[in-house]
């Protein structure tokens, strides 16, 4: 590992999964307005395909693991810690008041378009780990993903709630790309043999939590995957402390 000079090259190869991710938002919203009607069993049929892409997505990533007993009890722990948090609970609440205060707004469709949207691109795992992988490793395969999932995902908003749709690109990016590049600044204080533990681990803790994305996507579960993300840290606590003793 080495500390990263920061070049507008390099910031924009940390930053190119965010931003793909962000354009086909914008893609997907525009193709979306002129699709006024989308036949309902098209849609339940892409999602699913996405849904069913995506668990062999987080399958491939889970399997990475070199202690699946870390995997284990960092999701066990995280689980816990984030139903006693409320995480998921606590994000639909926020999500809830953005609603009736934007929702008021004279332009309630755009406004309407912009909530529904940023809170479904932005809430999820997706999003946090795609974005570490791609400050830590370079790795944008996580963010492509979802890029394209967002983007079929766009197409079928906007073509019932709008143009506001495309206006939740920008927290999309703001917000990725706030995580993706405090993480280029991680091995400035991390051991790389202890960085490269956590991030196999991580990957493998954040695979189960795709595939758990996925599995709701295709319409099988309802799981609150918003409150397994505390797991992330907990696998970094475990990682660090079986580093040093």
């Amino acid at each position: 590992m080495h500390s990263v000079i920061w070049t507008k090259e390099v910031a924009y190869m940390v930053l190119l999964g965010t931003i793909v991710n962000g354009l086909l938002i914008i893609f997907g919203t525009l193709i979306g307005k002129w699709l006024h009607r989308i036949p309902e069993r098209m849609k339940t049929t892409v999602m699913s395909a996405i849904g069913l892409a995506v668990v062999v997505l987080g399958l491939q990533m889970g399997l990475q693991s070199e202690n699946f007993l870390i995997v284990i009890i960092s999701l066990v722990l995280g689980a816990v810690l984030g139903e006693w948090i409320g995480l998921d609970h606590k994000l639909n609440q926020v999500g809830q008041w953005l609603e009736n205060k934007i929702g008021k707004n004279s332009e309630t469709s755009i406004s309407q378009g912009f909530v529904t949207a940023t809170l479904i691109f932005v809430i999820g795992a997706m999003a946090v780990i795609g974005a570490l992988d791609s400050g830590i490793r370079g790795d944008h395969s996580v963010l492509y993903t979802k890029a394209i999932i967002d983007g079929f995902t766009s197409i079928i908003l906007a073509s019932t709630l709008g143009i506001g749709v495309m206006f939740s690109a920008i927290p999309v990016v703001f917000y990725q790309g706030l995580i993706a590049l405090f993480a280029t600044q991680i091995d400035l204080i991390v051991p790389a043999a202890l960085m490269d533990q956590f991030i196999i681990e991580m990957t493998a803790t954040g695979g189960v939590m795709i595939f758990a994305i996925g599995l709701n996507l295709a319409g099988l579960t309802t799981i609150r995957v918003a409150n397994l993300l505390p797991g992330i840290v907990v696998v970094a606590a475990i990682v660090t402390l079986l580093y040093y003793i």
